[in-house]
């Protein structure tokens, strides 16, 4: 059984009224609406087949069909309209970012709160990675005898300070020092590749610490494990009494179940973390995490000069607006990476 031009146009039919009424689809409905000059007995047969190819199904005995997850596929893969952001909302995304100039955690924030308010649906992100950034300076201050204060600064304009304990008292000079001979070896590598240098395996670099070698061994495995402690990113979500308005959220339990994937940062963070660049959209039970078989996630990365530092996304029902989400997704990517190069290239 293949699907011709006809069923094609119900399928669609039945997943756009769907999607703007929240209940199921008849016969009736597609004849009146969407084809006029079709018998709702033909139409009724068309149905019956599209069923029994898995793309629609009947949520009970007598009612309409909805969209199963592989009709909703096969929509978002062909057979969806473009949606264009208008100027408007774009200047608007624009001028929000432009408004928010500042730490870029409080930027990739707001971009999370706005995402949320556009799309009428949760969003998710998660701040800068550190792993993913490149060191630009690190400087080394001196607290007191046993213990010196690192500051790291990265490509994205992160600020890490970790205090370090060494056994031997250094005076400022020797740290100054210390800081110029890292920052000419280690400028613009990135903190991912520094967390798994080989300690052993650098000779190189040893051969450029004019007789420092035994602070630098002190010191480095200590920052190793400010870098790998602090690797982990601050998660962001928005929006959530916008899905609990939606009809699929009238059941308590299928509401707890959705508020509980929002308390766990952690599966959050693993979600965002498998983010591809391309704008990934993924269909119920596409989603590895089981609480997420009744959602639909579209996620993104955002990056500076080409480079993916994080990732932010949308939670909805599998009957979401695919086609605006999509496109108010890419627009405000695109403004975020836009402005996150502007700030760090001056």
């Amino acid at each position: 059984m293949s699907l011709d031009g006809r069923k094609l146009f119900i399928l669609q039919a039945i997943i756009e009224d769907y999607i703007n009424t929240a209940e199921p689809v008849g016969s009736r409905t597609v004849s009146k609406k969407y084809l006029t000059n079709v018998s709702s007995a033909t139409i009724r047969n068309e149905m019956a087949d599209l069923e029994d190819m898995g793309y629609i199904e009947q949520p009970y005995t007598s009612a309409g069909r909805i969209p199963s997850d592989k009709g909703y596929r096969l929509y978002v893969d062909y057979l969806m309209g473009q949606n264009i952001v208008s100027e408007v909302a774009n200047e608007y995304i624009r001028k929000e970012f432009m408004d928010t100039l500042g730490e870029i955690d409080r930027l990739i924030k707001h971009a999370s709160k706005l995402l949320s308010n556009m799309t009428r649906y949760t969003s998710i992100a998660i701040a800068p990675q550190l792993s993913r950034t490149c060191l630009k300076q690190i400087q080394f201050i001196k607290i007191d005898i046993s213990s010196i204060l690192a500051v790291l600064v990265t490509d994205a304009g992160i600020v890490k300070n970790s205090v370090i304990r060494v056994d031997e008292d250094m005076d400022v000079e020797t740290l100054n020092k210390i800081s110029r001979i890292f920052n000419e070896n280690l400028s613009g590598i990135s903190l991912e590749e520094l967390m798994e240098m080989d300690l052993a395996n650098i000779d190189d670099f040893y051969e450029g610490l004019n007789g420092y070698k035994d602070i630098f061994i002190q010191i480095f495995p200590e920052l190793f494990q400010v870098l790998k402690y602090s690797n982990k990113s601050e998660v962001y979500h928005d929006g959530v009494s916008n899905l609990l308005d939606l009809p699929e959220y009238n059941n308590v339990e299928r509401a707890k179940e959705f508020l509980s994937i929002l308390e766990e940062n952690d599966l959050l963070f693993q979600i965002l973390s498998d983010a591809t660049n391309d704008l990934s959209v993924t269909i119920g039970g596409e989603n590895k995490v089981e609480q997420l078989k009744n959602c639909s996630l579209i996620t993104t990365t955002y990056s500076i000069n080409g480079r993916t530092i994080g990732s932010i996304g949308v939670l909805g029902p599998t009957r979401m607006e695919y086609s605006k989400v999509i496109s108010i997704v890419d627009s405000l990517t695109y403004n975020l990476n836009s402005i996150l190069s502007k700030i760090l290239n001056g």
